[in-house]
């Protein structure tokens, strides 16, 4: 059974599993096992649920980026006013670009703010209909075992937060806490995650700014190009507003655009940074290995890899996509649509990632090429 102790759950753990026991254990209750003793404990309310409280010097790396987004706008509206309103005497340009800048700016903000503010998606056990009263109410193990939640399987446990580790899900150790769908952690963001509740919202904030940049390039280039070309028409220090705007327009359209490229790749083949970055997650979803004829754990450690091991596995990375079930699949999954142009709304508004973060459809070739690994791994540990 699972307890309910106020606004936590208490789960039993036998000698082979951290989260649930064996099946023949069926009619007793679940409770919490200490990892470094034996005795059964309990989770009380009075123990802290939440992630450690951020510092204040943690919210430093935002406050630059808040910074870097606002540092253009004096120069910007100083250019528009004095070459777009004054020397061109065009108002209509001026009122376009003003109106262009800042829907961009806009957008920036709100996907900022998304992202700082929003949960990256906390893996909570699902709801069990218990009220949360403190009254130790239970339910039965047959009756918790329908959510889906495998928790003996490797890497299913996190031993940090001692709690479920559903799908995808990571650790982050600046956090302190499990995030679903963990792509990476970004402290140019309020030192958060960035996983399955705001992704949407941080692959709307790169393209924003890329935007953004790309426009302000475009925009004092041709300011330039006239103030060389008439140089008596212009005022003696707007050039240096313009070029200051054409290179920093230019260096954060390369940078942040190709980090917004990275992730366009990672969308549309269904990965997080984590998995595209770390070949050695693959170990986990290996098929059961042989109990006899060598002696690596099952599933596999990477430290217990010789170098031909670790070749076999990093060659097999590039080519087992687990989750990758066709570019237009894999990118409304990461966006999240139900229409035919509804990714335009979540590309241009943000917004979280569908589904419940916890399970995910798998590329059907995937077994098959597990599978093919695992063999090439034991051939290569019998030659040993």
């Amino acid at each position: 059974m699972i307890r309910s102790v106020g606004s936590s759950y208490a789960l039993l753990s036998c000698s082979h599993c951290p989260a649930v026991e064996c099946a023949s254990a069926m009619g007793s209750p679940l409770h919490r096992r200490s990892p470094t003793t034996d005795s059964t404990t309990y989770i009380h309310a009075s123990e802290p649920d939440e992630p450690p409280r951020k510092r204040w010097y943690q919210y430093l790396p935002l406050l630059a980026t808040i910074s870097l987004i606002l540092s253009p706008h004096p120069s910007l509206l100083l250019v528009l006013v004095k070459h777009h309103l004054v020397t061109l005497a065009s108002p209509l340009t001026f009122v376009v670009h003003l109106a262009s800048t800042y829907a961009l700016t806009f957008m920036i903000f709100t996907s900022l703010i998304i992202c700082a503010a929003r949960d990256p998606g906390p893996p909570e056990l699902p709801e069990t209909g218990l009220d949360d009263d403190g009254n130790g109410e239970t339910i039965g193990l047959t009756d918790a075992l329908k959510y889906d939640f495998d928790f003996s399987a490797p890497g299913m446990w996190c031993r940090k937060c001692w709690a479920p580790k559903p799908e995808r899900t990571h650790h982050c150790t600046y956090c302190g806490r499990c995030v679903l769908k963990m792509d990476h952690h970004c402290p140019w963001i309020g030192h958060n995650c960035i996983g399955h509740r705001t992704y949407p919202a941080f692959l709307h904030f790169l393209l924003c700014i890329t935007l953004f940049a790309a426009y302000l390039a475009v925009l004092s280039a041709n300011a330039v190009l006239y103030a060389f070309r008439n140089p008596f028409e212009v005022d003696v220090t707007l050039p240096m507003h313009e070029i200051f705007l054409f290179f920093m327009g230019v260096i954060f359209t390369i940078v942040i655009g190709s980090f917004f490229v990275y992730h366009l790749y990672l969308t549309f083949t269904n990965q997080t940074t984590l998995e595209s970055l770390s070949p050695f997650l693959l170990l986990r979803h290996l098929p059961p290995l042989p109990h006899s004829g060598h002696k690596l754990s099952d599933p596999p450690m990477e430290h217990e890899l010789s170098y031909q091991q670790r070749r076999l596995v990093k060659d097999a990375h590039r080519e087992i996509l687990l989750y990758d079930i066709g570019w237009k699949q894999n990118a409304k999954q990461a966006l999240g649509w139900t229409h035919p142009y509804g990714w335009l709304v979540r590309l241009f508004g943000g917004g979280a990632s569908p589904g419940d973060g916890r399970s995910f459809p798998r590329n059907p070739k995937s077994d098959e090429m597990l599978a093919r690994l695992a063999k090439e791994l034991l051939e290569v540990e019998k030659d040993r």
